[in-house]
Order: structure tokens, then sequence, then C-alpha cells
């Protein structure tokens, strides 16, 4: 009989990062090669590979004699990367604004028409955001800064993009009051309207919303761990 086919390195790693972003994994949580292999009817080394890639992603952790880790969330580390992204992605969103062509803003317009138009929450219980709108978020934040004409840059911002979406899922229950809807038309407004300045101002206050947001859930979750250390048995006084 012939052996089973097991899953390439690009499928195992596509379904692990939707998984780790779905919060499947929490974060912080182990990632066990033995659960992993079975799960994705992987090899080893097609699972190790995986988690490797998603280190790079900023989606996990690598520790010595430990192994591989879902990224936890903490604030020190949420406030260095939403002051890093919006500086970063900021500087290239102004270039955009200054050098984007028509076809940039034609490729905008019309990712921006997708977003809008795809449902935010999948028909499941409870509900989550859509595989559907992520794509389509994704392709709009893509969309607005692919014109600033280095690929450096794009580079640079699709990493820390890919860092930032295990904040940014985490942070969706949290936000019910927010008009993300809102926001995003004002990023295409001023885009279009070629004010670099107004298109930055807001692209910072997009992503420090975000990080309020969940600034807020990490500190309670952070004083309620301290809590329970202290009253685990041996803790000092």
């Amino acid at each position: 009989m012939a052996a089973k086919e097991r899953a390439s390195t690009e499928v195992v790693h596509s379904r692990m990062r939707a998984d780790v972003l779905a919060g499947v994994y929490s974060p912080g949580e182990k990632l066990k090669f033995a659960d992993l292999c079975e799960r994705y009817a992987a090899s080893v080394a097609v699972v190790r590979e995986s988690l490797t890639r998603l280190v790079e992603q900023g989606l996990a952790v690598s520790e010595p004699r430990i192994g591989f880790r879902v990224t936890p969330l903490s604030l020190e580390d949420l406030l260095d990367l939403t002051a890093t992204r919006c500086d970063i992605e900021g500087l290239a969103l102004g270039h955009a604004v200054d050098r984007g062509d028509v076809e940039w803003e034609s490729r905008l317009v019309a990712a921006h028409h997708v977003l809008e138009r795809t449902p935010l929450l999948a028909d499941d219980d409870p509900p989550r955001v859509s595989d559907q709108w992520e794509a389509a978020h994704a392709a709009f934040h893509a969309a607005l800064i692919e014109g600033c004409g280095s690929q450096r840059l794009l580079c640079m911002t699709e990493s820390l993009r890919d860092a930032s979406e295990l904040y940014r899922r985490w942070s969706r229950p949290f936000d019910k009051d927010r008009d993300v809807a809102a926001e995003h038309r004002g990023l295409l407004e001023a885009a279009l309207a070629r004010d670099a300045d107004l298109a930055v101002t807001r692209l910072r206050d997009h992503f420090g919303r975000t990080a309020e947001i969940l600034q807020e859930h990490l500190i309670d979750r952070t004083d309620e761990d301290d809590t329970h250390a202290q009253d685990r048995p041996g803790a000092r006084a």
C-alpha cells in the first residue's frame, strides 16, 4: 500500500499561520511538534520549517531548550511595534502620496471598494472576523503604500504588518464601538487628495487606536496574572 502523502511546507505554513491568527493557539502557547505533525499531516522537517517562517514573521518565538511558542502579547512589545510601524509605514505612505500615479490611485480605490463591500464577520458562533475581510483589509493597506517606489520599504512594512496581525486580531473583541470603516475611508480620502501630512496623521491614529484598545486589556491581564502569582503557594510577600 502506498504511503500517505505528506503536506508540503507551503501548505502547512499557510494553515498554521491562519490558525495562529484565528486564535486556535493562544499567545504564549507552546507549539508541540507531535501535535502539529498530527494536525497538519506533516513531517517534523516540514513543521520545523513552517515554525521558522512564523518566527521570521513575528508570529512565533523560538527559545533554547523550550522550543517554539506563539508570540506572547506584551505591552512593551505592542508599544514598540506600533511606534515602529507608524514610522516605517508612515514614511512609505508619505512617499506613495507624493509619487503614486493614476494607476496607483485606481488600485487603491478598487482595494477600498472590495474592503467596504466585504462583510466584517463570518457566520460563526461566536462571531469572528471573516477570512475574506481580513484578506481585503490586508490588500487595502498594501495598496495604500505600494506607490512609494521603494521595494525595501515595502518589505519592511510587510514584516511589521505580519507581526501586528496577532495584536490586531486579539484586539477585535474589545473594539465594538470603533468605526473602522470610517477610518479606512479617511485614509483613502487623504491619499486621493494628495495630502501626505493628513494621510500619515490618519494612519498613525488608525494604528494608535488599535494599540490603545489592546493596551487597556493587556494592563488588566498583567494585573490579573500578578494577583494569581501572589496567591500561589510559596509566593514571596
